[in-house]
């Protein structure tokens, strides 16, 4: 795993000055790459590319970048892992190519494929994950290349005026800010989109005229402004595929199957110079993961989680039995609330523009304590989306479908009585309701709960449903200060997969969105903050491929989730190591914002800094703030998106 920055256009008068902003640019990612560094610069093309290395296959010289390509065509900087390399070299000799391989590092391996079937039919052979900036001596062009899901980042846009324009690229914002064009400049209409989803998503950035290049995609541009942008794959139409033409089997042959899949691709993705592992958290994806790994490893293979004492945040009991039934080599650590406080600090400048999933939090103390024994680590993201195990799924299937047919206005008037009741007086109701509800209801925020449910209760189409879902914030107009969002970021995605039933749908949206913005980017900072390359079985695109022709009845099963999945694991690990409730990987934010954050968010949140700032409105942030910490309403997940903004802007203007 590595870290890409570069630059195109501008004044490059002064090769040294190039030299060192590639530098000071490269330093930023140094994380991604502490192993070594390169740059390559051509001031008559203005164009000049910075790598930083963490050497996993081929940990020799040969594999140093910027690398050149064997005809002297192509310069690339390159970050990611490409699993079927040594297939690919294999095709390549079998056309007939001739080459003098220095190495067998995957870089070399994709220049090769370039020089061979151009870049494009080369990007459609690899199977991997990567972030590709490639320099075209002959056509005079920059192509930029991200992996069909995203899990690897790239940012990019034109900066500056007249002969300063330049051209930005990276792996990460802070590396583009160390550029002397980049403007700082916030984008309110982002800000709203972060305020509802707790994430940017693609293809916006927190500032203006920076951008995401979205998965599966391929962006061509030169010195005269020339875009040119296509996708070479699109989990959308995989999905509306899969939906047209699904399995015709029993689910014994689909499981048979789909174990097949999992094991030749974890098999790839174990393929390593370094020391390898993987998360554990105990629940099904991370234990499929790791039930799969052991099935093939001579030796006991390398797990790891970490706990909390504090009740219903720890899952490293349930791993620790999983870990034991397998015989894996386990490591746990259960760490205090203030080694999940001490974090907070980092978070800023590990994310780089505002991002406010908490669980970032425990992904940085695992991949901590996972980077102390390895170097590369698999896990188990994905699964949720590709086999329907998010709680959305099921509100789908046993409510909305319910829902829909009575009419809107009715469902809005029954959302609207819901809301009248403010949240203490559903408490007390519920309060009363205890000593008469089953035990296992008991502790259970109802009014929050079925505050956020009123406002979904009168959706009047899908889209309004999962937006309700999915949103923090209702209405960030309420609080933003300025432009509204960039538009209904759903509605191409509702209408592309218009063939889809609901939940198919839902899950679609999520692979294209909430996985690649939130998941992915959770992961891949945390981890390659500590220089931890992390791999997703999961998202390899023959898996995805496959599970999109699953049919919803073996992935749904009486209500249950991932049913097909958990056939495969119960190959391995008995179904009474499994079998509970979804816990998630969260913290209690809402205790400690009433307690040892106190402090802190009273800082951020005090009403003459949110003024003069002029991002949100101070009362309304206020007010919440207010009745969070009397313990009227509990109001955690939209204060802590405000104070992620907050710290972020502490940390960066």
């Amino acid at each position: 795993m590595c870290g890409l920055v570069g630059f195109l256009g501008g004044d490059f008068s002064n090769s040294q000055l190039n030299k060192d902003i590639l530098e000071k640019m490269s330093d930023q990612i140094i994380n991604r790459g502490p192993d070594s560094a390169g740059i390559w610069i051509d001031a008559p093309s203005k164009v000049g590319l910075a790598h930083r290395r963490l050497a996993i296959v081929d940990l020799s010289p040969a594999g140093h970048q910027p690398m050149t390509s064997s005809s002297n065509r192509y310069v690339m900087t390159y970050n990611g892992e490409i699993y079927n390399s040594s297939e690919i070299r294999g095709e390549l000799i079998k056309s007939g190519v001739v080459q003098n391989w220095r190495g067998h590092s995957d870089t070399e391996t994709l220049l090769a494929g370039f020089d061979a079937w151009g870049i494009k039919d080369t990007i459609s052979r690899v199977t991997g994950m990567f972030a590709i900036a490639i320099w075209d001596k002959d056509l005079e062009q920059l192509t930029l290349v991200r992996d069909r899901v995203g899990e690897k980042p790239l940012y990019y846009g034109w900066q500056g005026s007249g002969i300063n324009r330049t051209f930005l690229f990276g792996s990460e914002l802070k590396a583009l800010k160390k550029h002397p064009q980049f403007t700082d400049e916030i984008d309110r209409g982002a800000l709203a989109l972060y305020m509802r989803y707790c994430y940017v998503p693609a293809p916006h950035s927190i500032y203006k005229e920076i951008k995401k290049l979205e998965p599966g995609t391929i962006l061509t541009v030169s010195l005269n402004h020339h875009y040119f942008q296509e996708r070479y794959w699109d989990s959308r139409e995989i999905a509306k595929k899969g939906f047209q033409s699904p399995f015709d089997a029993p689910i014994t042959e689909v499981t048979k199957n789909l174990e097949v899949e999992l094991l030749k691709t974890i098999s790839q993705q174990m393929t390593s110079d370094v020391p390898l592992g993987a998360f554990l958290s105990g629940g099904i994806d991370s234990s499929a993961v790791v039930a799969l790994m052991q099935a093939q490893s001579s030796r006991p293979v390398k797990t790891f989680t970490i706990g909390f004492k504090e009740a219903g945040y720890n899952e490293a009991e349930f791993a620790k039995l999983v870990a034991g039934h397998l015989g894996t080599e386990h490591t746990e650590l259960y760490v205090s609330s203030q080694d999940a406080l001490d974090v907070i600090p980092k978070l800023p400048n590990l994310y780089c523009e505002p991002f406010a999933d908490s669980s970032q939090i425990p992904t940085f103390l695992v991949s901590a304590l996972a980077r102390q024994h390895v170097t590369v680590s698999l896990s188990g993201d994905g699964g949720d989306e590709l086999f329907c195990g998010y709680n959305r799924y099921l509100f789908a299937d046993k409510v909305w479908k319910g829902l829909k047919i009575i009419p809107p206005a009715v469902r809005e008037l029954v959302g609207k009585s819901v809301k009248s009741l403010p949240d203490a007086g559903w408490r007390k109701i519920f309060q009363f309701l205890n000593g008469i509800t089953p035990a296992k209801f008991n502790g259970i925020s109802w009014g929050d709960k079925l505050q956020k449910g009123a406002g979904v209760v009168g959706s009047k189409d899908l889209t309004s449903l999962y937006q309700g879902l999915v949103s923090n914030w209702q209405d960030p107009s309420s609080v933003v200060i300025g432009e509204g969002e960039h538009g209904e970021i759903f509605s191409t995605d509702i209408k592309i997969l218009s063939n889809l039933g609901d939940i198919e749908k839902m899950m679609a949206i999520d692979v294209v969105s909430y996985l690649p913005d939130d998941i992915l980017v959770k992961v891949d900072r945390a981890a390659m903050g500590v220089s931890l390359e992390t791999r997703v079985p999961f998202l390899d695109h023959h898996i995805i491929e496959f599970a999109s022709q699953i049919p919803l009845s073996m992935k749904l099963n009486n209500g249950v989730g991932k049913a097909v999945l958990r056939d495969v694991l119960y190959r391995y690990v008995p179904r009474e190591l499994i079998e509970r409730p979804k816990m998630g990987f969260g913290i209690p934010v809402g205790d400690w914002l009433k307690g040892p954050l106190k402090e802190w968010a009273e800082e951020l949140l005090g009403e003459s800094r949110l003024a003069s700032q002029g991002y949100f409105y101070p009362g309304i942030v206020r007010k919440m703030w207010s009745e969070h910490l009397s313990g009227t309403r509990n109001w955690q997940s939209q204060l802590w998106v405000v104070l992620m903004f907050q710290a972020w802007l502490e940390d960066n203007m």
